[in-house]
């Protein structure tokens, strides 16, 4: 089951600036900037109140958010689902059909389990699914 929206990701060029941009729109400083090596990707997170917006940039040329930012540009990336139990969402989605870009969780930003829904099923969205890591 699904809690609540865990946060929006944002795909960027440059994070300086748009750590910058996003500061003066929501008047608080971003609150965590990680790497995740695996995925070839800077994270910068904003909390205002329950809601969170990560930018993502690349570290590398052949990360996901390159791809991305080359055929897209930038902005929303995905919509990221904070849910209780992860491998059930996972079997409970799957039988209803979904396509999943991972099956098996992988370590992601803030603390979080995550896998991807393809936007092929989702109406052009790429859905996130995170879980706490406990």
């Amino acid at each position: 089951m699904v809690n609540k929206i865990e946060h929006i990701g944002i795909a960027v060029k440059n994070m300086d600036d748009a750590n910058v941009l996003f500061e003066k729109l929501l008047g608080v400083p971003s609150c965590k900037m990680e790497s995740v090596e695996s995925e070839g990707v800077l994270t910068s997170f904003f909390q205002t109140g329950v809601n969170k917006i990560e930018l993502l940039t690349a570290t590398n040329p052949e990360s996901p958010i390159a791809k991305f930012l080359e055929k897209k540009g930038e902005g929303i990336h995905h919509i990221a689902f904070d849910v209780e139990d992860i491998q059930a969402e996972i079997e409970r989605l799957k039988s209803e059909g979904f396509v999943l870009i991972n099956d098996i969780p992988k370590k992601g930003a803030d603390n979080k389990l995550v896998v991807f829904l393809h936007p092929k099923n989702t109406n052009g969205v790429l859905v996130e699914l995170c879980q706490e890591i406990r």
